[in-house]
């Protein structure tokens, strides 16, 4: 019984821990497109221009998608079978927890009618929650077949490295979805 105990613990911490840092990636798709027929890509520059962040966090962006695609078999081109266009969302999280531990009656631990020394109060966190929506039109029709959202932790991140790794951390795991029903690893 203690191993299970020992082993599940580092599984947990693990898991908290990666929860902080990870992005959640949610597709969907035309279920009528026929992927297969999708070998190049150029990028929509109408519809990357609406997106509200920087010029700067645009072009980390759109060079993370470029290495992406260009990594996954696809060709940049004068005359695509898609188009690639992207818009985000940002909003705040406010974090707020109540605790109060001191000794009370019983011993250390929690108690709401305890009202002597003691560690507790009100812990206020807030954090940035940003979403990259990618969207892969078909250049023929000019319709959306396919659209890829990635959740995450932005933090206020001002080491312009460390944001362009987050960026192509985003990227990627959006892009693994695409296209649909592709081989899992890659």
């Amino acid at each position: 019984m203690k191993k299970i105990k020992i082993a599940v613990i580092p599984v947990f911490v693990l898991l908290l821990f990666s929860s902080c840092t990870s992005v959640r990636v949610l597709s969907d798709y035309d279920q009528k497109a026929n992927f297969n027929n999708y070998k190049s890509y150029a990028f929509y520059k109408t519809g990357i221009d609406k997106a509200q962040i920087s010029d700067l966090d645009k072009k980390r962006i759109l060079k993370a998608i470029d290495g992406e695609m260009t990594y996954r078999g696809f060709q940049k081109s004068e005359n695509p079978d898609v188009l690639i266009s992207i818009f985000t969302k940002e909003k705040e999280q406010v974090d707020i927890y109540n605790n109060y531990w001191g000794m009370g009656y019983y011993g250390w631990g929690w108690n709401p009618w305890y009202w002597g020394p003691g560690w507790g109060g009100s812990n206020v966190s807030t954090r940035t929650e940003g979403s990259l929506y990618i969207d892969i039109i078909d250049a023929k029709t000019k319709e959306l077949v396919w659209q890829g959202k990635g959740v995450g932790n932005l933090g206020n991140i001002e080491n312009p490295e460390r944001k362009e790794k987050r960026i192509r951390e985003f990227v990627t795991e959006i892009l693994k979805a695409y296209p649909p029903n592709a081989i899992a690893g890659r």
